[in-house]
């Protein structure tokens, strides 16, 4: 089993996320708190490549939708994590509305990104993500590729569901969010084993 020292998957936690919604649906009050533990690292992070400084005041907002709205959700763990996220991007959006600004880049939790790297393939570039460097680099992608990466590094989502958040193709999202890691290999110095992978000029 894991040790302390091994990065933090947040797939891994799918199953008692799951569990732990269940219950909390059924009313179990600890089982809430156990779904936030689980999932509020994530969001947080997501939420501060959205609103920056801004992020805690939106989370708080998104959970108190998502505990008034929890009986009406339905899936497993994974879609737990992307219904929530869907929910803290539009608390994030109404928020920049009322502030009249475009979504920007803000500083991504460290802790949120505790991976190893580097390592041989630009897509796993994201495994480097624990440095200050890299963490500059996410804010500086397009938005729509800062977006995709956040979603599916920092809260840890698949294709398809990253697209059901931004409600886009998973063909758009899964480019958007290759780009954005092939962007970041480049500038993180990752190689590849298939150069031609890297080389390819955007």
């Amino acid at each position: 089993m894991g040790q302390g020292g091994e990065p933090r998957r947040v797939q891994a936690y799918d199953g008692e996320l799951g569990a732990a919604v269940a219950r909390a649906q059924d009313g179990d009050e600890a089982a809430f708190a156990v779904a936030y533990r689980l999932v509020q690292p994530g969001l947080l992070g997501y939420l501060r490549g959205l609103v920056g400084d801004d992020a805690e005041d939106v989370a708080s907002d998104a959970w108190l939708e998502i505990a008034r709205d929890l009986g009406r959700f339905k899936g497993d763990g994974a879609g737990f994590r992307g219904w929530t996220a869907t929910i803290a991007r539009h608390r994030a959006l109404d928020h920049l509305r009322r502030l009249r600004v475009r979504p920007r880049g803000g500083t991504l939790e460290q802790d949120v990104l505790e991976l190893p790297g580097p390592h041989s393939t630009h897509e796993q570039a994201l495994e480097s993500l624990s440095t200050e460097r890299a963490l500059e680099l996410v804010r500086s992608l397009p938005p729509d590729q800062a977006e995709a990466v956040l979603l599916r590094v920092v809260v840890g989502l698949d294709g398809p569901a990253a697209a059901r958040v931004l409600g886009k193709r998973p063909g758009a999202v899964r480019t958007a969010a290759h780009r954005g890691l092939k962007r970041l290999a480049r500038q993180l110095g990752v190689t590849d084993e298939a150069p031609r992978t890297l080389g390819e000029s955007t």
